[in-house]
């Protein structure tokens, strides 16, 4: 099979192309509603050339992933330097994230899933860049608010590669973007801990800018840009409305521990939370080209996968603060009577018990691909998820010795691997193709809901489970195995919602 002979469309100013796009100057390519064929595409793409493809995509997610985590093994640092607010430094990117993804998701289904992940890298690369060279508090958290909207990058690499790839390598293809989710983080952690450790922190964004960069550049030269688009216009109401809900909902569980669950602050922000995005549902409803989808998102196999998200995103972010902390305990600190755990670990080594399971994720994200196409996508996910319920089983009885940290890691990671790359096809084939890149970036948010509640339900949990040691409050090895068990059950609950899906074979119709 030869390479693609069409000619590529010139796209020398292609940030300046998009943003022309979504103030409204496109002519759409086809009708909202219309799926568009990109047959000749994949007609015209070898296995060599595909390959290639995917590497970029694939380095874009892995860039994103790893921006995500990296600061966790140096906040002791960022403290010393900065005070406190340093924990800014990811609340903004996180809550920057939970309103770009379903946003710029929509935008690609509208004007090109290419096109806006390009702009996506550009923002990815630019904010690593202020966190490069910037020093003051006040810069950093913009430069990791600008890092926030990169997130988005994983949806719409899912959602492109699934119109773009040949059908032999579409479940493998989507299946590593997916999982880049969970292999970043873990990759992330021992880097940064590296860095820490023999350097100054702000290596990390150099790191970042370049390889966001490398990525961008092969993106634009290389991948082409699928011809499915609806065109049409941004529902900026509920644009609103659902950033000003999600920060109202994501913020005071960044906080809660900071601030204290019986704070005003948190049941206010949360309550507002409830108000508005009962009055998005209300306004997404009557609206003909909604940003959220409800129609579609009510379906059974749409709300039980992303409820499964939810779990498996609580599970693996629990996995990172219950493991790198844990192993950097120093057993010798416990008083008579409280049970020692730990392994006075340095950030470096804290982060390596974390390595062995991102190479598990990758390693099975192309098996769940298999295990999809022979048992189905929702057999494959609750096996993931039982996968995982286990690995915590593990974390629970097994606390003695670093390499069984590492064996129970080694099992999440399988199950999460399993998990994430069962979660695109579940969406993909129950959507239909002009409204994946929104629905991709829905499922992304969902998780990133998950990975919100297992910091504020786990923080919560380990300061109440603790005891004081020279004014600091120590976590008992009973509050981690009660948040290992929470994970565990997290993972059961998943098993038995997408259980519950009607198993279509993936590329089946949406209706």
């Amino acid at each position: 099979m030869s390479e693609r002979t069409e000619t590529p469309r010139p796209e020398s100013d292609v940030v300046g192309a998009v943003l022309a796009d979504v103030a409204g100057d496109t002519v759409a390519e086809a009708a909202p509603g219309a799926e568009p064929e990109d047959a000749a595409i994949r007609a015209h793409t070898s296995g060599s050339r595909a390959n290639l493809e995917l590497l970029f995509v694939a380095l874009a997610g892995l860039v994103v992933s790893l921006s995500q985590s990296i600061l966790v093994p140096v906040l002791p640092q960022l403290d010393v330097e900065y005070g406190t607010g340093a924990t800014w430094m990811l609340t903004a990117t996180l809550l920057v994230a939970a309103v770009a993804v379903p946003v710029m998701g929509r935008l690609g289904d509208m004007f090109g899933k290419r096109r806006i992940l390009l702009v996506c890298l550009v923002l990815l690369t630019v904010g690593s860049l202020i966190d490069a060279v910037g020093d003051s508090l006040g810069i950093l958290i913009v430069g990791r608010a600008v890092q926030g909207i990169g997130m988005a990058i994983i949806p719409l690499g899912i959602s492109l590669l699934a119109t773009l790839m040949p059908r032999e390598k579409v479940g493998s293809s989507v299946a590593l973007i997916s999982a880049m989710l969970g292999i970043g983080g873990s990759l992330g952690l021992p880097l940064a801990g590296f860095v820490a450790e023999n350097w100054d922190w702000h290596i990390l964004m150099w790191i970042s800018a370049a390889a966001s960069f490398v990525a961008l550049v092969g993106i634009w030269r290389v991948v082409p840009e699928s011809r499915q688009r609806t065109g049409g216009r941004l529902d900026l109401p509920g644009t609103a409305l659902l950033s000003a809900g999600l920060v109202c909902l994501i913020l005071p569980l960044e906080e809660a521990s900071s601030w204290g669950w019986d704070s005003p602050w948190v049941w206010s922000l949360l309550a507002a939370s409830a108000i508005l995005l009962g009055l998005l549902a209300a306004i997404e409803l009557r609206t003909a080209e909604p940003l959220v989808d409800l129609r579609a998102l009510a379906r059974k196999p749409i709300i039980m996968t992303n409820l499964a998200s939810i779990c498996f995103g609580f599970a693996l972010f629990a996995s990172f603060i219950g493991t790198a902390t844990f192993v950097s305990m120093d057993p010798d600190v416990f008083p008579p009577g409280e049970r020692a755990y730990g392994f006075s670990s340095g950030a470096f080594v804290a982060g390596l018990t974390m390595l062995p399971s991102g190479l598990m994720m990758l390693l099975f994200a192309p098996i769940a691909a298999r295990l999809i196409a022979r048992r189905g996508a929702p057999q494959t996910l609750a096996l993931g998820a039982l996968v995982v319920a286990a690995g915590w089983i593990v974390r629970i009885l097994l606390t003695g010795h670093l390499w069984e940290i590492v064996v129970g890691a080694c099992v999440i990671g399988v199950g999460t691997g399993i998990g994430y790359a069962a979660m695109p096809t579940l969406i993909n084939t129950n959507t239909p193709a002009h409204e994946i890149a929104a629905a991709n970036g829905l499922n992304t948010l969902f998780r990133s809901l998950g990975s919100t509640l297992a910091t504020a339900i786990g923080s919560s949990l380990l300061a109440s489970l603790a005891f004081s040691l020279g004014g600091t409050d120590i976590p008992r090895l009973s509050g981690y195995q009660w948040l290992f068990g929470l994970c565990a059950i997290a993972g059961v609950l998943a098993a038995a919602l997408v259980l519950t899906v009607p198993n279509r074979p993936p590329g089946s119709p949406s209706h």
